[in-house]
């Protein structure tokens, strides 16, 4: 029965990614052409947070066998989830896994080739900098950046290195995305005129952890090292925990899950970021202490930066006090709507024939058809489900053995991070934010947003 269902999940993963796995089947042949294939890759964990121990864990144990994969190392400046992420992973592997104060130590060791990277958001970049140059590959959780110096010197690192590094924009690999990119992309969707984004919540306690924080002592962390490159403030084990309801430790709804949704623009039409964002919001109904917004409305200009006739709109609204996590991602066109909800294209809304006769015009309706999906469980569009980010693991760890590009490369980060990052500008400064193509900076009130 146990094998039965490994068995099942790994064909389920497998099916789950199609396209997005190789034109070839991955087999043991497959893997000997293949220079290094039979080299086991030496994996490190940085930072074991909610998001590795939920996510990366489970879909990690589908693929490492098969790809020759395994944990050898735990970096976490905490010396409580130091110890436990190195004893699960212990459990898990069946060989020896080692603990390590901090990232230096880890990598002074020469232990590891790729890591995971799963810590606070304002940490990815600088994260993903240190792994490179310390020559490991590295899978990196969303959002990149929040800041342009920490997104520009991530990006420059990462492309001086040739290190593969995937961004865990795990939308990218799954079936239904790559439909509706090619769908859209081979024109036949027709120019996108408006693309409505929300992700609504009823949760306190989102992002909350008040059973950790009487555990968290200054002496058994170290807070400098947590606060990297971020203003020098005394210790405080909500920011350390936390972080994402504060600034300047995370932007909090556009950088958790605006950063999902608004890559799947860029990706679908080759934008690389908006033209300009107006924002609004407040904290309306948790007043906890936090800084970082419970409702926002973000209103995005999109199109060439030479043709300032030619463009769309995207709006983005999140609350966190009434809602079903039902995410939604609606493209329109003059002829109907592209639905990521319901993984459908339909003529809704489209130019129908008694409307366009009136203006001695030609009815222009889509057709009605389904997205290619095989993983239902992304009808909802949420942060993913198991088997897409079980299928964006896979699809990392298989270009670490090719050293071909994964599905959300080091330039998706970089772009879903300028979107945040002129979104943060907006929503802090109440002006219109844009983007400084030249300077490759994000402007708010004439002047450079320094966050």
């Amino acid at each position: 029965m146990e094998k039965s269902r490994r068995t099942f999940i790994r064909q389920a993963s497998v099916a789950g990614a199609g396209i997005l796995l190789s034109n070839t089947a991955w087999s043991a042949k497959s893997y000997k052409r293949i220079i290094g294939a039979n080299d086991r890759v030496r994996v490190g964990v940085v930072g074991f947070a909610d998001r590795h121990r939920s996510s990366h864990i489970p879909a990690f144990m589908n693929h490492y066998k098969e790809l020759n994969f395994e944990v050898v190392a735990v970096s976490d400046i905490w010396n409580k989830r130091r110890d436990e992420g190195a004893a699960i992973w212990k459990q898990k592997m069946q060989n020896d896994v080692k603990a390590y104060r901090n990232n230096e130590e880890m990598y002074n060791a020469k232990v590891v080739d790729a890591v995971f990277i799963s810590t606070a958001d304002f940490q990815h970049a600088r994260h993903t900098i240190e792994a490179v140059k310390a020559g490991c590959d590295a899978y990196v959780e969303k959002p990149f950046a929040e800041t342009m110096e920490d997104n520009r010197a991530a990006l420059k690192a990462v492309k001086e290195s040739g290190k593969i590094v995937q961004i865990g924009s795990q939308r990218r690999s799954g079936t239904n995305y790559h439909a509706a990119n090619e769908f859209i992309r081979s024109g036949k969707f027709g120019p996108i005129t408006m693309v409505e984004l929300t992700w609504n919540v009823n949760q306190p306690g989102r992002w909350r952890r008040p059973e950790l924080l009487s555990q968290l002592n200054e002496t058994d962390t170290d807070w400098k090292r947590f606060l990297m490159n971020r203003p020098y403030e005394a210790f405080d084990p909500r920011k350390y925990l936390e972080y994402r309801l504060f600034w300047p430790y995370s932007s909090g709804l556009p950088g958790q899950w605006m950063s999902h949704q608004i890559d799947t623009v860029h990706w679908f039409t080759g934008l690389k970021h908006p033209r300009s964002v107006v924002a609004n919001g407040g904290i309306y109904q948790w007043k906890d202490g936090r800084s970082n917004w419970d409702t926002l409305m973000a209103v995005f200009d999109y199109g060439p930066l030479d043709d300032a006739s030619k463009g769309f709109q995207v709006t983005f609204g999140s609350r966190m006090h009434n809602g079903d996590e039902n995410p939604a991602e609606i493209y329109y066109s003059n002829g109907g709507e592209l639905n990521l909800i319901t993984n459908k294209i339909s003529p809704k809304g489209g130019l129908t024939e008694k409307m366009a006769a009136a203006m001695g015009m030609k009815a222009n309706l889509l057709p009605d058809m389904d997205l290619k999906s095989s993983e239902k469980v992304v009808a909802s569009a949420n942060t993913g489900g198991d088997i897409l980010t079980s299928n964006h693991i896979r699809n990392w760890m298989e270009c670490v053995r090719s050293r071909k590009q994964p599905n959300a490369p080091v330039e998706a980060g970089y772009s879903h991070s300028i979107a945040n990052i002129m979104t943060t500008a907006a929503a802090h400064t109440g002006s219109k934010a844009t983007f400084d193509e030249a300077k490759q900076e994000v402007m708010a009130n004439g002047k450079v947003f320094k966050s």
